[in-house]
Parts: C-alpha cells; sequence; structure tokens
C-alpha cells in the first residue's frame, strides 16, 4: 500500500471522540505538537474560510505557516500545508512510512487510531520538522474531545459560526454544541468569536469568564463593504482597502473573525497591513460559493447543514436575482437534508440529485424524493457527472446558472471534472 491507502485502511475504526489514544501516540512520537505555536480553529460554519484567510495573511507576512484543514476538496495532501501549498508526495509517504509501524503496534495493544487521529498526528509531526513559525489549526469534530485539542495553549482560540450540525455526536441544542466548541478555550489563551446566536454567545462568555480569558468579538472590528459582486468583494479596514476573492455576506463575517485574530497574534507575530492586503487577495478556499464559469455561471458549494444552506441561499438571492438556475445536488445521509431542501423550496427550476463516493451518502433516488415537494422538477442520476454534463448542456441553452451543492464530498469528487468540461 502507499501512503494514503495506508492513511485510507483506518477509516473503518470511525470517528471515537476522546484524547486518550492520541495522546499516547503523540507521546512516543515525541510530542511533536508541543514544540509548534497555533492559532485553534472551532465552529460549525466558516472554520475552512477563516483559516485560509489567516494562513495567506501570515505567509504574506514571511512566517513559515502550516496549515490543517478538515475535510479536503480534492487531494488528501490539502489537509496539511505549509505557506499555502500541499505538502509534497515524498514529505507524506515518508512520514507514512517511519509511524504507520507505530499505530500496528498500539493495534496489537488494543489501542486503534483512527484515521482523523493519525492524520492529525502527521500534521503535528510534519510541520514541526518543518520548523513552522505557526500553525492555523482547523478542528475535526467539536472541540472538547477533537483530537485537535492536545495542543498546548494556543496563541488564539477561534470559534465561528455554531449551528446544528453533527448532533448525534455534539449535543442536540445549540448550547450543548457551544459548549463542545468552547472545550478548545484554555487558560492562558485569547479567544475570538464571530457573531453567534445569542444562546451560544452566552455559553462563550460564560466559558471565558470561569477561564479568566478574553473574549474578542468579530462585531468590533469595523470591517466595511465598498463592493461585492460574484468576482468577489472590496472591503474597507483600517482605512486600507482590501481586496477578496471569496463571496457571499458569510465572508464578511468570516473576514472580521480572521482580521480579529490577526490582532491578537499581532504581538507574536508581528505583521503589517500590507500583509493583510495581500493575504487577502491571495486567499482561496474551493467549494465555498466558487465560480467556476461565467457563460454559463457554474458555481460549486459545499453547504451541506441548515446555516450553510442558508448562505447559500441568500448569497443567490443576491448574486443571481430571477436567474433561472439548474441544481445538481446529492447530500450525506447523516446530515439534516430535509431542513436543508426546505430551506432552499422554489430557488431551483430543476434539481438533479446525485450519489456520492462515500459509505454516508444519500441515495439519488431519495434524495429526489425528498426534493420533489419543494421543486418543481427533479431528476435522479446514476453519476454526478451524467448530471453536470445535462446541467451544462441545458444551461447554455437556454442561459440557466448551474449551482452545485449539498456535500464537500461531492465537490471534491466533481470539481476536478467540472474544470475539464468549461
Amino acid at each position: 500500500m502507499n501512503a494514503i491507502e495506508k492513511i485510507h485502511s483506518l477509516d473503518k475504526f470511525g470517528s471515537r471522540p476522546g484524547l486518550d489514544r492520541i495522546r499516547r501516540f503523540l507521546d512516543i512520537l515525541g510530542n511533536p505538537q508541543d514544540k509548534l505555536k497555533f492559532i485553534h480553529v472551532a465552529g460549525t460554519n466558516g472554520k475552512g474560510s477563516t483559516c485560509a484567510m489567516l494562513s495567506a495573511v501570515l505567509t504574506a507576512a514571511g512566517y513559515k505557516t502550516g496549515l490543517f484543514i478538515s475535510p479536503y476538496i480534492v487531494n488528501f495532501r490539502e489537509r496539511i500545508q505549509i505557506n499555502g501549498e500541499m505538502i509534497s508526495p515524498e514529505i507524506l509517504e515518508n512520514a507514512v512510512e517511519r509511524t504507520f509501524p507505530i499505530i500496528e503496534r498500539l493495534r496489537d495493544d488494543d489501542c486503534i487510531i483512527t484515521e482523523f487521529e493519525y492524520v492529525m498526528a502527521l500534521e503535528f509531526l510534519i510541520h514541526s520538522e518543518a520548523e513552522c513559525d505557526v500553525v492555523v489549526l482547523e478542528t475535526g469534530l467539536g472541540g472538547l474531545l477533537d483530537c485537535t485539542n492536545v495542543i498546548k495553549p494556543p496563541l488564539c482560540a477561534v470559534i465561528t459560526k455554531i449551528g446544528l450540525d453533527h448532533t448525534d455526536i455534539l449535543g442536540s441544542t445549540i448550547e450543548e454544541i457551544a459548549a463542545q466548541k468552547c472545550g478548545i478555550i484554555k487558560s492562558g489563551s485569547a479567544v475570538v468569536t464571530s457573531a453567534q446566536d445569542a444562546r451560544a454567545m452566552k455559553v462563550i462568555e460564560a466559558d471565558c469568564a470561569s477561564k479568566g480569558v478574553e473574549l474578542t468579538k468579530s462585531e468590533n472590528i469595523g470591517l466595511r463593504v465598498l463592493g461585492d459582486t460574484l468576482g468577489g468583494m472590496r472591503l474597507e479596514y483600517k482605512n486600507t482597502e482590501l481586496s477578496l476573492r471569496l463571496v457571499g455576506e458569510h465572508q464578511l463575517e468570516n473576514a472580521s473573525t480572521a482580521l480579529a485574530a490577526l490582532e491578537i497574534v499581532e504581538k507574536f507575530l508581528p505583521h503589517t497591513l500590507a500583509d493583510i492586503q495581500n493575504g487577502f487577495k491571495n486567499t482561496v478556499n474551493p467549494a465555498r460559493f466558487e465560480p467556476l464559469s461565467d457563460e454559463p455561471i457554474v458555481i460549486l458549494d459545499g453547504a451541506h447543514n441548515p446555516d450553510g444552506i442558508n448562505a447559500l441561499k441568500n448569497a443567490v438571492k443576491k448574486y443571481l436575482p430571477d436567474k433561472r438556475i439548474i441544481a445538481v445536488m446529492g447530500m450525506l445521509a447523516d446530515k439534516d437534508s430535509k431542513s436543508s431542501i426546505e430551506i432552499l423550496s422554489g430557488m431551483f427550476a430543476e434539481v438533479y440529485t446525485v450519489p456520492i463516493n462515500n459509505p454516508r451518502a444519500l441515495s439519488p433516488v431519495k434524495l429526489a424524493e425528498e426534493c420533489e415537494p419543494y421543486f418543481d422538477r427533479v431528476r435522479a442520476f446514476d453519476s454526478p457527472s451524467d448530471a453536470f454534463d445535462e446541467a451544462l448542456k441545458n444551461a447554455k441553452i437556454d442561459g440557466s446558472a448551474v449551482i452545485i451543492a449539498g456535500s464537500l464530498y461531492l465537490a471534491g469528487e466533481i470539481r476536478p471534472y467540472i474544470i475539464s468540461r468549461i
């Protein structure tokens, strides 16, 4: 097996919250995480975009910047990046060759390391050996028991928008989920939060107060929109114009959150307004309302829970008013598909449901059944590529826009194919 096959062979062990296993493994590796400085980011929506902005700005400022994201979109190595570039196959292969035998020994001792735990440990090892100045670290699931939470107090803990997702693991209420996200808050660190539902904010404020931690709210940053089109946003921050290719009102909130975190870490990682300008200009985050074509308009979006779908709905209303839209949709069975579909009710002229190459995928026939009460025309397809080809053909005839949505897994699967076809 090659490195990625070995990593994926651990997938069958699933997600198992708790830190004992990862701590035992990291201890054998010499605790590489203790040699690094972190900006730790948790939340339900907006984590990826916020992390991308932070990484881009700190890279522009000249720091060797590690980035860990979850999940990847197209290439597995996107998950571990240095200065905005995914690590080389050779670096990954070498790290796996040295560490996988340890995984096997631990398994024989009834200590089963999951895929995410192993990838997390690889990140710590690779970024430590690369001597990164700072790592922007995105949590996988929750915060309190997420295996990223083995780190010492970070330079800054960031909590992006909290919503209902992974309710079977994190809790069924906003308050319960917020409490899990607050697990990354540690005494001796500072905390930044995005604008939150009042219930989530109350939990965050109480947690910070109990730990004696200073809380900064993104709403106090004073970021202003100068212009906003499908091509990107023009923003003003401290009398300086910033250009951001990410679009949607939710990206304004993510940008404010990233800037608040940058203000916190300024004393540890000095940077200039010019660094922020360059970083924002260079920020990319695929599959977040990402325009891939102008004629016809093709947009790829990975929204997969009600809050993310609401952001998609608002972006469609803002950037594509009165436009006829064909949607290609695939979703996972463990997501709140019915609520998401209801939010999008009537927004699409046609919906093509598709399978996703994931064991948790909702079948296209089942998804079509859920969609039928809310859209005039719904068709189930056997493959995402067939559905996209049909959508693209029809869009060229009648001037429709095509939107692919419902899952980051679908986005990653179909993105290379879309680019090859447009």
